[in-house]
């Protein structure tokens, strides 16, 4: 009986990151102080080999994984999902409202990210579903599985995964 072979690729390069203030919320009354990182980005992509031995462009890939770091870097990031902090329009700031603090962002550094919490795990979570909305590269790649990973430092990585029904 004939086996169907998938290879996985890990693309993780020098390049593929992005700069970004954040804290993290602990519970509805302990937070991090603000502080920033330099996230490096890696996604692991399964998929079919094609007949030229093959999964896919890596130069399409890393195209597309460095326009979504570039969709991050170099802002303040706030969660807009957080059960514990609101964030609220008020002129040209977001105001971060958090345990009866008022904390002040310009709106034109900040980006609110639907996420809960500005973590690597949520980060990963919400790069992959900005991948996921790129139908033409999954569906014409055939695509089997990604795994999008965020780091913070060495040794701390966050991940988030997709595979196809």
């Amino acid at each position: 009986m004939p086996v169907k072979a998938y290879t996985s690729i890990e693309i993780c390069k020098e390049d593929l990151k992005f700069s970004g203030a954040h804290f993290t919320i602990f519970s509805a009354t302990d937070r991090e102080r603000l502080h920033g990182h330099n996230f490096k980005v890696s996604l692991l992509v399964t998929a079919d080999v094609g007949d030229n031995g093959m999964c896919f462009s890596y130069v399409e890939i890393k195209s597309r994984l460095r326009k979504l770091c570039a969709r991050l870097d170099e802002y303040t990031l706030l969660p807009a999902e957080s059960p514990y902090m609101r964030v609220v329009e008020r002129g040209n700031f977001y105001i971060a409202e958090f345990n009866g603090e008022e904390i002040p962002f310009l709106q034109s550094d900040t980006l609110v990210l639907p996420v809960r919490n500005t973590t690597v795990e949520e980060f990963a979570r919400y790069l992959l579903e900005l991948l996921l909305t790129d139908a033409p590269f999954i569906e014409g790649n055939e695509i089997r599985e990604l795994v999008m990973k965020v780091s913070s430092g060495p040794g701390q990585w966050g991940s988030a995964s997709w595979t196809r029904d």
